[in-house]
């Protein structure tokens, strides 16, 4: 232990403090669905020679210093105290439906479940039983103060190789350039887009601001208005969607894959409220849209991510859009994702995220973490959904010779009542659903956001030509 108490540590990021605080604490769950059986003897080998040594954040606890500031401190890591291995009750029924039960149990258990603070702040499970998706299911629980989403994403990816040459590299999805259309306008273009923007980035700010400290969203089917929820039981469901069909509706519209992914859960949201309440289909309804903040191309390999120089790789680089939610009409469900990419377009050329940004760094310096993670936790429950998206390899992965079928992710630890999440994995989009357990019908959600899919995709076929839309 004193060698590791003699090392100076890094401290812990601003953000590693908001969502490891007294209000929020926040978890990143990363599941991997196997093609065979558990084989349970390679854990410890892999976490010992391949998971640790990515960043001593995994060898780490926070501790605060004589200043009084949050520093990792390195800590002996008992591997065995991380490592879960459930059992389900013994039946002579096999069926993987029951396991599936179990499993949905399970997951539930731990997802409000927090880590002692006392010991590095990751669990693995291990599911050593068949359900409809997997013959095994491998559950990666991370605290978000380790990292966000990229960050921890990268880092379980430099476990995995590639299923077909595990000697090659990981390729993923190119990433559209979005500055690329705006350096060849030319300067009066440019000019007015920047007053524009301005202006843009002034009003966004302005709005934030009064979301976030005085008004909140109407009470509706998908936001109970209660507070403390995030303690409550939740539930995971999953869509699983052809990458190539929502390809087909990209390229007949003009927009890009994250407008309609957008427009369709944001048609699928309206087609649940109605559904429960119609009343509410015109509610007031905000969505709090993720961003990751780095200027990267792309996921760094494991020996990039070792590096010294790449500290800039991890921490808490995000912000969020607040996006209002398209109310529902009788008009065309398309404009669901007209809507979407015109707001989200704007949305992201304000300086509005980084204006908050530069808010919440000076009320950390003013009134401390603490302060902050509550401004943060009522941006949340002001709000009636958070979503957030990862890309995924487009070649099939395995983990110790264990190919892998399925792979998504969640997150905990915000006191909304509804959680998307949204995985790509070679030519499948997983859209992962969070939900208030005994508050949402989660079925029925689940539902809604597979019509939604279908009704824009025909909606989109049907079209002759792409109409101008700004």
């Amino acid at each position: 232990m004193d060698k590791f108490n003699e090392e100076v540590q890094e401290p812990v990021s601003p953000h590693g403090q908001y969502f490891n605080s007294s209000v929020i604490c926040s978890y990143v769950f990363g599941f991997l669905e196997l093609a065979i059986p558990i084989d349970d003897s390679q854990t410890m080998p892999l976490l010992k020679d391949v998971f640790l040594p990515i960043n001593p954040r995994f060898s780490s606890i926070m501790v605060r210093d004589k200043d009084g500031k949050m520093r990792w401190q390195r800590v002996e890591v008992k591997l065995e105290e991380h490592i879960k291995i459930p059992k389900f009750p013994e039946t002579t029924n096999s069926s993987s439906i029951l396991y599936d039960n179990y499993l949905s149990d399970y997951v539930t258990s731990i997802l409000t479940s927090r880590t002692p603070q006392d010991k590095p702040l990751w669990e693995i499970h291990l599911i050593k039983y068949p359900t409809s998706n997997a013959k095994g299911t491998l559950i990666f629980k991370l605290h978000h103060a380790l990292g966000d989403g990229y960050s921890l994403m990268g880092a379980l990816l430099s476990c995995l190789q590639r299923a077909d040459d595990p000697s090659l590299p990981l390729s993923f999805p190119s990433r559209p350039q979005l500055n690329s259309k705006y350096a060849k306008k030319g300067l009066f273009k440019k000019l007015c887009l920047d007053i524009s923007s301005f202006f843009s980035s002034i009003s966004d700010f302005g709005s934030s601001l009064i979301k976030t400290r005085m008004i909140e969203d109407d009470k509706t089917p998908i936001r109970s208005g209660y507070e403390g929820t995030e303690s409550q039981p939740f539930t995971l469901s999953n869509i699983s969607l052809s990458l190539d069909q929502i390809k087909e509706i990209k390229s007949k519209l003009g927009v890009t894959i994250n407008d309609v992914l957008s427009g369709v859960i944001f048609y699928g949201i309206r087609l649940y409220m109605e559904e429960m309440n119609e009343k509410t289909k015109k509610s007031n309804s905000t969505a709090v849209v993720m961003l990751n903040t780095r200027n990267i191309e792309g996921y760094q390999s494991l020996k990039e991510m070792q590096k010294p120089e790449s500290k800039s790789l991890w921490g808490n680089q995000i912000s969020f859009l607040q996006i209002p939610i398209p109310k529902l009409s009788q008009s065309d469900p398309l404009e669901f994702v007209w809507k979407a990419r015109k707001l989200i377009k704007r949305k992201r050329r304000s300086f509005g995220v980084y204006l908050i940004g530069l808010l919440l760094n000076l009320e950390m310096k003013l009134k401390g973490s603490e302060s902050v993670a509550k401004i943060i936790y009522n941006t949340m429950g002001n709000s009636s959904v958070v979503i957030s998206n990862l890309v995924g390899p487009v070649e099939k992965m395995a983990l110790a010779n264990h190919p892998i079928n399925g792979f998504y992710f969640t997150m905990t630890g915000g006191p909304e009542n509804v959680d998307i999440t949204i995985m790509s994995y070679v030519k499948i989009l997983r859209i992962t659903l969070r939900t208030l357990k005994g508050f949402i019908d989660e079925r029925k959600f689940k539902f809604c956001m597979e019509k939604a899919v279908e009704v824009i995709f025909k909606a989109a076929m049907e079209i002759s030509e792409i109409p101008v839309k700004n």
